[in-house]
């Protein structure tokens, strides 16, 4: 079985974590991601305090192995949540959105561990000098918020620079997505879009369907006109966006407007038409829904296939 550092790091059996997904990824779906071997995580999203809690104790009830929290820094009730993951004392926070080091020391005096996701080589020096325990390295395959460098480019860089493990995220779907991301020398791998149709994930059925049935060109990015682009697939909401973020007569505070919200329609309500789908560009290779801790053992069994220097992929 392939076990790296990051396994004993953080008392996990499979170097894998499940991407802290906002409105999708809570308390059953992370206690059912950890059951299985991996790092499920909780996302605070902007949630307030009570609602991060409440979602911590869900994954206590349902597991005793190690879970994380994503601490999305731009919320405006981050340091509410910050307070509560301290007090809580959760075994792993990862964090995104921007620099977590107000907040480090209290957690880390609280003996968590912290593992920012970073999309660039400055931000993930800055995380090592900081104290981090490890780092992510997402590339802009991923779903939901991307930066510029693909996997395949940004990996091997932030290897290069940091001593820290390096977990590689986005655009990793099976177990030769794993292989390429331990050859590019990442040490665990971070998967969100696989993880959306896992049976124990409660996001609404409309949305597991939209990504059972995609192809390789249905995602799209768009909110770059405001500095913060996204990829989700294509519907008609995105097609819109997409339309009228390039139309110099519709005001930014429109575009602000139009995208509130949308995410929370898509993942609680399936709104087709108003919603927005996150979703990596791997989407098109998720053929099936299944329990967390089937999706892990299969992806793995993949990936000794490959590591162990098969010469054709065997399905």
């Amino acid at each position: 079985m392939i076990k790296t550092e990051i396994c004993d790091l953080l008392g996990i059996e499979y170097p894998i974590f499940q991407g802290g997904m906002a409105w999708i990824a809570d308390g059953k779906l992370a206690a059912a991601v950890s059951n299985g071997g991996g790092l499920g995580i909780i996302s605070a999203m902007n949630a307030d305090a009570a609602y991060v809690r409440e979602q911590i104790r869900t994954a206590r009830s349902l597991t005793d192995k190690p879970f994380g929290v994503n601490v999305m820094l731009m919320s405006p009730y981050v340091d509410e949540v910050a307070a509560i993951l301290a007090e809580e004392k959760v075994p792993v926070v990862t964090t995104g959105a921007g620099s977590p080091g107000k907040y480090m020391k209290a957690w880390q005096d609280a003996g968590i561990k912290i593992i920012p996701v970073v999309a660039s080589v400055a931000l993930a020096k800055m995380m090592t000098r900081a104290g981090a325990s490890a780092i992510i390295a997402e590339g802009g395959e991923s779903g939901g918020h991307v930066g510029d460098l693909t996997t395949m480019a940004l990996v091997p860089q932030i290897c290069d620079t940091t001593d820290l493990p390096v977990i590689a995220a986005g655009g990793i779907a099976d177990g030769r997505g794993v292989a390429a991301a331990f050859m590019l020398g990442a040490v665990g791998v971070q998967l969100g879009t696989r993880f959306l149709v896992a049976s124990e994930c409660g996001v609404h059925q409309n949305y597991k369907n939209k990504v059972l049935k995609a192809k390789d060109i249905d995602t799209i990015t768009t909110g770059r006109r405001l500095g913060h682009p996204v990829r989700s697939l294509k519907t008609p909401f995105s097609r819109q966006y997409a339309k009228l973020e390039y139309d110099s007569s519709v005001s930014d505070d429109t575009l602000e407007s139009m995208a509130s919200g949308a995410l929370r329609l898509a993942a609680v309500e399936g709104d087709e038409a108003k919603g927005c789908f996150l979703a990596g560009q791997v989407a098109a290779m998720v053929k099936k829904e299944q329990p967390a801790a089937e999706i892990i053992r299969e992806i793995f069994k993949e990936a000794e296939t490959v590591l162990n220097g098969a010469t054709k992929w065997v399905k």
